[in-house]
């Protein structure tokens, strides 16, 4: 059963930064993807970025790229999402993800879904 603990949300002022860490227990695949998924209140939960653990190639949502970098650890059983010039529309619970195909936005690709961290930004 694979298990992904997340950590490092919080509360910060528009224009500062996080830095997210989930490490997956149980997780042996080679093949796949590890990322983010946000759920702000009243929205839909969407796709923020992945990585896909074989290639090390990364996608993200139009509305983040250029401000989150999203990386994996030599393991690859630890992702991290290092968010800048963070703004209120950035607000959500995160969740960490793993799942298969080149989908990675359709929450049908999704495998397993962590507890989740909350990220809030202040105006």
């Amino acid at each position: 059963q694979v298990q992904l603990a997340e950590s490092g949300g919080g509360s910060v002022p528009a224009g500062g930064s996080l830095r997210l860490s989930c490490a997956a227990s149980g997780y042996t695949r080679s093949t796949g993807f590890m990322g983010w998924f946000r759920q702000a209140p009243g929205k839909e939960r969407e796709g923020v970025a992945v990585i896909y653990s074989a290639s090390g190639n990364t996608y993200y949502t139009d509305s983040v790229k250029g401000r989150f970098t999203i990386s994996q650890d030599n393991a690859k059983t630890t992702v991290y999402l290092q968010m800048s010039s963070l703004k209120p529309e950035d607000t959500a619970m995160y969740y960490c993800v793993t799942g298969r195909g080149s989908a990675w936005y359709v929450r049908g690709s999704i495998d397993y879904w962590g507890q989740g961290t909350q990220v809030t930004v202040s105006s």
